[in-house]
């Protein structure tokens, strides 16, 4: 037994020491990375999904195919993703993929319904790669330009580091970026999805290898060991390691010396009978032997105290006896009175005339009292009750000893202290100094409203709500919240109101519907608004802008409708198209190229370093769905014509031919069906159909000149604001410092709590742009912060 301990211990000490200082050689801490291939067990057989070769010799990868799957991590191995991830700021994802060429799909999926708090999406269609992440409660998209879907390996990695974000891609960095610090306060029961968003969405079709989480950071290094190379070891760091293993075999010996002690103590102590017995001012009683302290009756119960309070007898005095304390005793008695003056004191009770006198057994003893000098003038001198000598003004009589109970507390009084009753306490037979509960349910003096039940507590009780009910506040409860608690039928783009028999839902502005359904109202087919001629009107979820057309800008100064769109001079400018002995000529919204004299005046285009001679119509290398004609030394390009009429008509141009059923497409609520083509909004993204396959990409918003702005709620493009606020782009200064009210320097956007007021939540708010700094305190009532 003694042998294994060691070899824990041994084995313990190594581990804290490979943890505690990185040696080159060990490799990486196990615990630090997540295999999501491993953990999802894809070598079992599951559909949709075959195992072929990877991408380096005798490596595994999983082919990922064009079918129905539902490639999904089960509870407990999601449970224990998120529990690593849960609060951390600095994780990598990294994969190897070969994603089929112009297919769109997600890599790796970890969200809750409509939720996305990690997606790494690549779209073939559009040549993007994708994070989706949430920010203050509100989705977040990055979009990196990049054609992954080409057929071909590659290595991509994801690293974030706070608001830091870095893209690496065949071990080439690629994109840096600022962005909003991701929200990581995982809640339990969310979902990990490889190789798709859901069931039916966002299938991937290609291999994925190595999909890995990494939470250290630079995470990348792991898939790109060389962008970190490091020195090899030298002899003082052998040195190091050959000194720290000799400190671990002293340390070894003494362990084992202090191991040997306590097994003999405890083989000594197994033959032993062990009574749980209680210790009181250095008395120690037995189990269930009782005793008397403080007038409470306390009994030991296993090595457990449990006392109760001396339960004292109604007493019913004589005509010339009064109830009174009497030293060492814990109930009052019944004694005798003294008459004296004309007077009826009682035993113990003390005067002073012409000496101090004390009523003792029927008779006034005097009593020959040394009164302590006192620090205080005579006028600030009083004379307590019950004594002979003066006391200063506002002296504390509970502090030279009171009789009060555990359920009254003891109140100074100009010439004397007195018990009263704790709140939901009543005084026992009349006396003050011990006070039994009272029972609020039972004599009605509660507070509780309707569809609760009173329970009493000792000095208060709570109100319960009935079965079926929540709580509104400590005293009544409302029918179940069942917007807060999902249990409602409304649209997403609706608003839920409980009401008396249920609930109510609303569509949000811009949106017109029963509550159930809700459909974007599309101010510019309705006409609703009327942009600048210089302008078209773009509709958006629950909004819309008025966006620059062709051949105009803006100006910078923001414009609801559009006025701000001003005339573009490509000739000025220099990015007409003319050449040759062409001349450009501005036109509103455009340019024309004019050939009024010269041997070159041919019409010709310049196209991808080459000549398109004039009348000549091509399609685009990068683009075969578009058409281009050169005319006079003008390039127009347009959109094939589609005919679906024409037998061998293109249906990756003209998708909207494409009537196969496999090239349907499923709304993300699962109750629409759009066909191929088709284009919807959904979550503040535009998404099309295409052969069967949905692609969404964020909508695209105006460019507002604005110094603060926020998205409203149940929009999707930001606002202009005044107030910082109430402004969702506010970026601190971190350079500045606040200082609140204890001289504590505060930097500049953190929170903290202020001292002595527990619901009042401060934040230094030393904004970028502002030239004077200030703390905003905000108490529980004001929405701000």
């Amino acid at each position: 037994m003694l042998q294994q301990k060691q070899m824990d211990l041994i084995a313990m000490i190594l581990a804290f020491m490979i943890s505690a200082k990185p040696v080159l050689g060990f490799g990486m801490d196990p615990d630090l990375q997540i295999d999501v291939t491993t953990e999802l067990e894809l070598d079992n057989a599951r559909t949709g999904v075959a195992q072929v070769p990877g991408l380096y010799n005798n490596s595994r990868a999983y082919l990922f195919q064009d079918v129905e799957r539902q490639i999904q991590a089960a509870p407990h191995v999601a449970e224990k993703v998120i529990q690593l991830l849960r609060n951390k700021s600095e994780f990598t994802i990294v994969a190897t993929v070969q994603q089929n060429i112009l297919t769109s799909g997600v890599i790796l999926s970890i969200h809750e319904s409509d939720l996305r708090y990690f997606e790494l999406e690549s779209s073939g269609q559009r040549d993007e790669i994708r994070y989706h992440y949430r920010f203050n409660g509100k989705p977040r998209t990055e979009v990196f330009p990049y054609r992954l879907a080409d057929g071909l390996w590659h290595q991509i990695a994801l690293s974030i580091s706070a608001s830091h974000l870095l893209l690496h891609v065949d071990c080439n960095k690629i994109y840096e970026r600022i962005i909003d610090p991701p929200q990581t306060n995982l809640k339990p029961g969310i979902g990990l999805w490889l190789g798709q968003r859901s069931s039916r969405h966002g299938l991937f079709k290609g291999i994925l290898q190595d999909v890995k989480i990494i939470l250290m950071p630079n995470g990348y290094i792991i898939q790109c060991p060389n962008l970190n190379r490091r020195a090899c070891p030298t002899c003082s760091d052998f040195l190091n390691l050959v000194q720290g293993i000799m400190d671990l075999q002293e340390l070894l010996a003494k362990m084992t010396t202090k191991l040997n002690y306590a097994e003999a103590r405890l083989s000594e102590l197994e033959s032993c009978y062990c009574e749980k017995t209680c210790q009181v001012n250095g008395e120690v009683y037995r189990s269930m032997e009782s005793w008397v302290e403080k007038c409470k009756n306390c009994t030991c119960k296993n090595g457990a105290i449990e006392c109760r309070q001396v339960t004292c007898p109604h007493l019913n005095c004589p005509p010339d006896f009064r109830p009174v304390y009497r030293v060492g005793k814990c109930c009052k008695e019944c004694r005798p009175v003294c008459l004296y003056g004309g007077q009826k004191l009682s035993e113990g009770q003390r005067v002073l005339k012409n000496n101090c006198r004390e009523c003792r057994n029927r008779t006034m003893a005097i009593v020959h009292e040394t009164c302590p000098s006192l620090d205080c003038p005579l006028n600030e001198q009083v004379q307590p009750e019950n004594s002979c000598c003066n006391v200063c003004h506002g002296h504390d009589f509970c502090a030279d000893g009171h009789q009060c109970g555990e359920n009254s507390e003891c109140w100074n009084l100009n010439t004397r202290a007195i018990c009263m009753c704790k709140n939901g306490f009543a005084p026992i037979q009349g006396d003050t100094a011990h006070c039994e509960d009272k029972d609020e349910c039972a004599n009605g003096t509660s507070y509780c409203h309707a569809n609760t039940v009173c329970v009493n507590l000792p000095g208060s009780y709570r109100c319960d709500c009935l079965p079926g009910y929540t709580r509104v506040d400590d005293y009544s409860c409302t029918k179940r919240d069942e917007c807060r608690n999902g249990q409602h039928s409304c649209h997403e783009m609706a608003i839920c109101m409980n009401t008396v028999r249920g609930h109510r839902c609303i569509c949000k502005p811009g949106y017109v519907g029963n509550g159930t359904i809700c459909r974007d109202i599309d101010e510019c087919v309705e006409g609703i608004i009327q942009c600048h001629k210089h302008a078209r009107c773009v509709n958006v979820p629950g909004w819309y802008h008025c966006e620059c057309r062709a051949g105009y800008h803006d100006n910078g100064n923001y414009s609801f409708t559009g006025d701000n769109c001003i005339d573009i001079d490509e000739c000025a400018s220099g990015i007409h198209s003319c050449w040759n002995d062409s001349v450009c000529v501005n036109l509103d919204g455009g340019f024309d190229c004019r050939c009024p004299f010269g041997e070159h005046c041919t019409g010709d285009c310049p196209h991808d370093e080459g000549l398109k001679r004039n009348g000549q119509v091509w399609t685009l290398r990068e683009d075969r769905c578009s058409v281009c004609s050169c005319q006079d030394g003008n390039i127009f390009c347009r959109r094939i014509v589609c005919d679906c009429r024409t037998p061998n008509v293109d249906l990756f141009c003209c998708s909207e031919c494409d009537t196969r059923v496999t090239s349907q497409c499923l709304h993300q609520n699962g109750h629409l069906v759009y066909r191929s083509g088709d284009i919807w909004t959904y979550n503040c993204q535009q998404c099309r159909c295409l052969q069967g396959e949905v692609d969404c990409w964020p909508l695209s918003c105006p460019t507002l000149s604005c110094e603060y702005t926020t998205i409203p709620e149940g929009e999707c493009c930001p606002r202009c604001v005044t107030d910082p606020c109430l402004a969702d782009n506010v970026v601190y200064d971190i350079r500045r410092t606040c200082t609140d009210n204890h001289g504590i320097t505060r930097l500049s956007g953190s929170i903290w709590t202020m001292a002595g007021s527990p619901c009042t939540t401060c934040k230094c708010k030393h904004i970028i742009h502002f030239r004077e700094n200030f703390g905003l305190c905000i108490g529980p009532s004001k929405a701000c912060d």
